[in-house]
This record gives structure tokens, C-alpha cells and sequence, in this order.
């Protein structure tokens, strides 16, 4: 399972026009998700995202957690995070998991994360979707199963 966390002072994500999720200050949270992925590596990732200490104290240290600053959460479907560009220009996708492995996966976080986060939005799997956000810093993390648990 693949993970690409923004922090943001706010974010959107719309389908045909209409806006289907909206955040302010939190994260945009891309997952993406392989064919190996189960509900307890899920559980892992999204416990490390909640405890992650990205926002800036009164010091201006990152010391602060999503929760310590009421942060919210717009949670996107990404199958592009497994994109395999070794070979040629067009890549690969072959890497990342069955439509309906990575929908139910997809659709778990999101429960996971409504019961973790403040206000968790979503975008559509399998829309196309334009994502619009305010990158806050910058501050962008890429978190990858393989190498943190």
C-alpha cells in the first residue's frame, strides 16, 4: 500500500463538476493500493498517518499532530502510485491491485478514517477527478508499506 500525504490549508476534489469532497487545514491523503494489501496493513498505515507530527507548534517545530490541530482529512483512490515506468514512455499499471480488491480496500480506510479524523471527505474510486490543493509548507510525504512496516 502506497500513501502520498499533503499537508494542506485546504483541498478539493471534484467529479463531473461537482465537488464531492472539501477540506480545510489537514491532509490530502492519495492511496494507492496492490494486490498483497489487506485490512491490517490498512490499519497500520492510517494509525501511522494519525500520529504522524507535521504541523508546526508556536515554536514553528513540527511537533503537532492532525488531531492536536483539528486537521481534516480529504481521502483520494490512486491507482497511479504503482505505476511501473522502468520500460519505455507509456507505464505500467500491472502493479497495482484488482479494481475490486483496491475499491473494498479504498472503502475501509475511509470507514477507518471517519472513526480517527475530525471531518474525513472523499473523492470517487474510479472517477476521473480534479484534485485542486493548497500545499502547506510545501510538506509532502510518500509512505509505502513495504519499507515503514
Amino acid at each position: 500500500m502506497k500513501f502520498v500525504l499533503q499537508r494542506v490549508s485546504e483541498a478539493k476534489v471534484e467529479v463531473d463538476g461537482a465537488v464531492t469532497g472539501q477540506i480545510g487545514r489537514g491532509y490530502l491523503l492519495l492511496v494507492g493500493v496492490s494486490n498483497t494489501d489487506t485490512h491490517e496493513i490498512a490499519d497500520k498505515m492510517i494509525e501511522k498517518v494519525s500520529r504522524l507530527r507535521i504541523f508546526e507548534d508556536a515554536d514553528g517545530k513540527t511537533n503537532l499532530s492532525i488531531e492536536q490541530v483539528e486537521g481534516e482529512i480529504l481521502v483520494v483512490s490512486q491507482f497511479t502510485l504503482y505505476a511501473d515506468c522502468k520500460k519505455g514512455n507509456r507505464p505500467s499499471f500491472t502493479n497495482a491491485g484488482r479494481a475490486e480488491l483496491a475499491q473494498e480496500l479504498y472503502e475501509y480506510i475511509l470507514s477507518r478514517c471517519k472513526g480517527l479524523f475530525r471531518n474525513t471527505q472523499c473523492g470517487v474510486f474510479g472517477a476521473d477527478m480534479k484534485v485542486s490543493l493548497v500545499n502547506d509548507g510545501p510538506f509532502t510525504l510518500v509512505l509505502d508499506s513495504a519499507e515503514i512496516l
